[in-house]
């Protein structure tokens, strides 16, 4: 399966949850953004107990080859493009950063540096929510996938969704 094959299976897999972006999002092939609001309250919904808002920001990245200079310019764009679009408020739980590299090819010290990139962010400590920065890669040649910690769950998903349509091919 080529890179843009990938790429179009990951964001279908998105498109029923979320609002997809493809258009202006360089260096990015696409963004996608997942927001929830839930409230809850007791018999009536003017006696409200609590709400809650999260968001989620996903960029998608594709690459030829994925180098340690390459991975550094889309972590850092990612997290920072994320974060501005963050509004954090007393009923703000958290918005997340997540990007999703597909490569033919990663090199090892790019391989090596994913585990290592971290970024957080808590908002007047916490009480105006956090956000946290997972990263997801997958060496389309090879089939290997790596992420950083929190990024594990995004890992398996997208190894599962590109596993899964080329096992249908």
């Amino acid at each position: 399966m080529d890179r843009t094959e990938a790429l179009e299976k990951l964001i279908t897999a998105f498109e029923a949850y979320y609002d997809i972006k493809r258009e202006g999002t360089e260096p990015f092939a696409a963004e996608a953004e997942f927001s929830l609001h839930d409230e809850q309250y007791f018999l009536i919904k003017s006696a409200r107990i609590s709400e809650v808002d999260t968001k989620e920001f996903v960029y998608f990245a594709s690459v030829e080859t994925l180098d340690a200079e390459t991975l550094a310019s889309l972590d850092e764009a990612a997290w920072e493009r994320g974060i501005a679009r963050v509004q954090p408020h007393a009923d703000h739980r958290n918005s997340d950063v997540i990007l999703y590299i597909l490569a033919d090819h990663v090199e090892p010290e790019a391989m090596a540096q994913i585990k290592k990139l971290r970024h957080y962010k808590s908002y007047r400590h916490g009480f105006h929510g956090w956000s946290h920065y997972r990263l997801a890669v997958i060496e389309l040649s090879s089939g290997k996938t790596a992420s950083n910690r929190q990024g594990r769950d995004q890992e398996k998903l997208v190894n599962n969704i590109i596993r899964n349509s080329s096992e249908q091919h």
